[in-house]
This record gives structure tokens, sequence and C-alpha cells, in this order.
């Protein structure tokens, strides 16, 4: 079976990287969905449904370990696309700055604040109303506490994305300007290190170390200042979206590196993570949850590839399947989906909040959870669209009405 992109699906065949486009949109929705799941779950999170449905747990986890990661790759690649603009890097620090902080703050002043309400609500039976709990927001109350566990306020909840993708852009921008980065960036030789199978197994051990070395040392925190293992990671795979994937020029053969790998990546995938819950539960089951030195040092290295081999899956899938695969409606995602990850959080928490003590067939639920956050996205999108004086505060720009930020670098 020929297995080729055709020649009319060729890499000359179109100014953008419609595969990108494709698979942020594609990420974005699934992590729509993955919130909507995380109402139903044990997991911690700000509203909880009174009826657990514990079997999505199993199937959240496939998504877990990659849905930001793969966020962060394709942000390295946008970014690289837009260093070839005429404006410099200073520009484009100033475009992104304006692009991610200012829908930061609005975010945190006027999105947010629902979700944290609803949350001390439930959690801890706030009293006061609405307008009450801004006021004490606003002033960086941290007295909603349960235990040594306080909220703190204000806060970005899901947002955190924002900060973190504008402190890796900025990062490398600035290192950028040195002429031995600019020299190593441009040298062919250092890519090779990635080349064929190595682009399966070298990214997997570099997760591997991190999660051997910081994971523990530093646990999920999401505040920027002291997330020092999501920063190993999430680092890692936006400068290797930078380096490898934030071009058209296939020269360096990650593209079709990906696509020709994309079985090889999914298959091992589910060898991997079957391995890994199979050596926990069985462990779990024997001795408890009291596990010895060499096993964690065996999980770390197979959940390390749960990070990485799916992101080669889905990029070579990508690859074969969008690549020149352009749309009026893709033109309108790529627009609409920033919008869209701005309120979702929000519309899901205020949804279920509203929705779980009407007792609807949980399946109805659900559905309607669902259903009411893709509606409040598309609000908020053709809301955001339509008042140009919104437009920034929402990640659009008020500029330009070209839809697509994965633009091709015609240098």
């Amino acid at each position: 079976m020929n297995t080729s992109i055709p020649a009319a699906r060729s890499v000359a065949a179109s100014s953008r990287l419609t595969e990108l486009d494709w698979l942020r949109v594609i990420a974005f929705g699934l992590l729509i969905l993955y919130h909507s799941g995380m109402f139903y779950v044990s997991w911690d999170w700000h509203v909880k449904s009174p009826r657990l449905v514990p079997a999505l747990e199993s199937w959240m986890l496939w998504l877990n370990p990659w849905r930001m990661s793969l966020l962060f790759l394709i942000s390295g690649a946008a970014t690289a696309l837009m260093t070839g603009r005429a404006d410099g890097d200073s520009g484009l620090i100033a475009t992104r700055s304006k692009r991610l902080l200012l829908p930061l703050l609005f975010g945190m002043t006027v999105i947010v604040p629902p979700q944290a309400y609803l949350e001390v609500v439930e959690k801890l039976h706030y009293a006061g109303n609405y307008g009450d709990f801004l006021t004490l927001y606003f002033q960086a109350y941290h007295g909603f506490c349960r235990g040594d566990d306080c909220l703190k306020l204000p806060t970005w909840n899901h947002l955190w994305f924002l900060p973190y993708l504008w402190a890796y852009t900025v990062l490398v921008l600035l290192a950028l300007r040195l002429r031995a980065v600019r020299a190593l960036v441009a040298h062919p030789g250092w890519r090779h290190v990635v080349a064929g199978g190595r682009l399966l197994w070298v990214p997997w051990l570099v997760f591997a170390l991190l999660r051997q070395h910081l994971l523990e040392r530093f646990p999920s925190t999401h505040d920027l200042v002291h997330d020092w293992y999501q920063h190993g990671v999430y680092l890692t795979v936006f400068v290797l979206g930078f380096a490898l994937y934030g071009s058209r020029d296939d020269r360096h053969g990650a593209w079709e590196g990906a696509r020709r790998l994309r079985w090889v990546a999914l298959i091992a995938y589910i060898v991997v993570q079957w391995m890994s819950q199979m050596l926990t539960d069985e462990w779990r089951l024997a001795h408890g949850d009291d596990f010895p030195q060499w096993l964690l040092m065996a999980l770390r290295a197979l959940n390390a590839g749960k990070q990485w081999l799916p992101i080669v899956a889905v990029l070579g899938f990508g690859r074969q399947w969008l690549a020149d695969r352009d749309s009026p409606l893709l033109r309108w995602l790529t627009l609409a989906v920033f919008p869209f990850y701005l309120v979702h959080q929000t519309v899901t928490v205020v949804a279920g909040h509203l929705l779980a003590p009407l007792q609807w067939p949980l399946a109805m639920e659900a559905i309607a959870l669902v259903a009411i956050t893709a509606l409040g996205c598309l609000l908020a999108a053709l809301l955001a669209m339509r008042v140009n004086a919104l437009r920034p505060w929402m990640g659009l720009s008020p500029e330009s009405k070209k839809p697509g930020i994965l633009r091709y670098r015609a240098s």
C-alpha cells in the first residue's frame, strides 16, 4: 500500500500548516471534553457531581499524560513560523505579550472568578453572594481553607497555560538574539539526534530523566514559580515544536519521521499504557501502595513513554490525514478556538453546578453539560469576533481578520 503523501498534497501545495491548525483545534476540543469529564470523576476539581462515574478515569488517563504537551509543541511550531515576519523579535515579543497577557488579565478578572466562587460554595459552604465574594477575590483573600489547603486569590485556574506559554516564548525569542543560539538552531547536525527511530526514544529518555529527578521534588503546582518539573516537560516540547515542526520544509525529516512511525508510536503507546497499569495494579494487589525504588524507576520510564509516544502518533496521523486539508470551517475554528479555551471551563463549572440538583438521568445530564459548554464557547467566540473592542481581551487581533496563526514562513 502506498503511504506517501499524494502530489496534490505535497508540501509545496499549501502556504499553511493546516495539519497543525487542525491538531490545535482537535487538542482544544479534547480539553473541553476532558474538563467536562472532571465533573464526574473522583479527582479533585472545582465542583463535583454527587454521582461520580469512576469508569471515566481509565479513559481520561489515556489523554492526561500528553494533552497539554501537544498544545505546547504546537505553540512552539507556531512561534517558529512567526519569527519569519518582518517585525523582528522585539515586535514579536510585544505581539505575543499582548495576545497572551491581555486575555490572561481579562480571564482572571472576569472569566475565572465564577469558578472560584462556586468552588467555595460547594466545598466550604460559603454563604455570601457573588458580590461579597468578588470583594474578597480582589483583596487577595487567602482564608478559604480546608486544613492546610487554601485557595489563593486571585487565581488563573485553567488559564495557567497562558503565562507558561508567554514565558517560554519570551525565553526562546530572547535566546535567539545570541549568535551562538542562532547558529545552533540553524545547524542541521543536532537534528539527527531525533532522526529516524530516535524520534521515538530520545525525547522519551529526556522525559524519563525529568520524571526520575524532578517529579517528586517539584510536584505540579501551575503557579509558574515553583513548577520546575512541568517547566522541564513543557519547555522541552515547546523547543521541539519550534525546532522541528515550525516549517513546511521537511529537510530535517521530523514531519516525515512522525508520519512513517505513526503506527509504531501508537502501538507502542498502547503497550506501554497496558504495562504501566498492569505493574501498578499487580503490585497494589499484593503489597499495597508501598512501591520499591526499582519499581518506581520502571514506572517512571514507562510513564515517560506515555508522555511522548502519543504525540508522535498524533503528529504522524495529522501529517498523513490533515496536511493541506484547508477549509472555511478550519479557518473559522482557528480563530474561535482561543475564545473557546478562555471560557469553556467556567461554562462547564457553572452548568455542572446548576444541573446537578435537577437529578436528570445521568446520561442526559452529561450530554447537556457538554452541549451547554459547546454552546457557551460558540456564543463567546461569536461575541469576541463581532465586538472589535473585545477582540484583544479574548485573544484575537483587532487589526487582522485572517484566520489561522500557523502560517508558512517564507524564509
